[in-house]
């Protein structure tokens, strides 16, 4: 059985996100959507708790997926789950440059190879933390968002999060 990890810090998931789960689905017998917590990005929106909620109703409709969250490093989590491929989502040419140093570190500590699937044109632009600052101005993310989320921003930010 053939596991690939698909690990991020959904915070919180956009469509880009949903984009790369479903299409990395259609490629591995089991895809575990993990959710981590980035030491490296300022203070989270949603909880850890919460991040795996809104991914598990998201992609409820896709069958082989499983949501976790962990903390450490990735290899040691994809070797506990027997996971041999990381998937990973590249928007432009500055997420490769860092991307492939974590491939490239992630396969000499394990073994484990990444995969790089590019990003849809229509979602190249969407980060986490843009579509939290045009949120947290009251601009409307709900094309950039699945529905359950736009609300839990609105939620969050205010009324002006979700589109009227």
């Amino acid at each position: 059985m053939a596991i690939a990890l698909c690990p991020g810090s959904f915070d919180p998931v956009t469509l880009g996100h949903l984009d790369i789960i479903e299409r990395t689905a259609r490629h591995f017998d089991e895809v575990i959507v993990a959710v981590i917590r980035n030491p490296q990005k300022s203070q989270s929106l949603f909880t850890l708790e919460e991040r795996q909620s809104m991914l598990a109703e998201v992609t409820a409709h896709i069958p082989n997926i499983r949501i976790e969250f962990f903390k450490g490093l990735l290899v040691e989590f994809a070797r506990d789950h027997g996971a041999e491929s990381i998937v990973k989502g590249l928007r432009a040419i500055s997420d490769f440059d860092y991307e492939l140093q974590m491939a490239q570190m992630n396969q000499r500590l394990s073994g484990i190879d990444t995969f790089f699937i590019s990003t849809s044109p229509q979602h190249s632009f969407l980060s986490s933390s843009l579509v939290r600052e045009v949120a947290r101005f009251g601009g409307d993310v709900s094309s950039m968002v699945p529905p359950m989320v736009a609300e839990r921003l609105a939620e969050r930010y205010g009324d002006a999060a979700e589109s009227t």
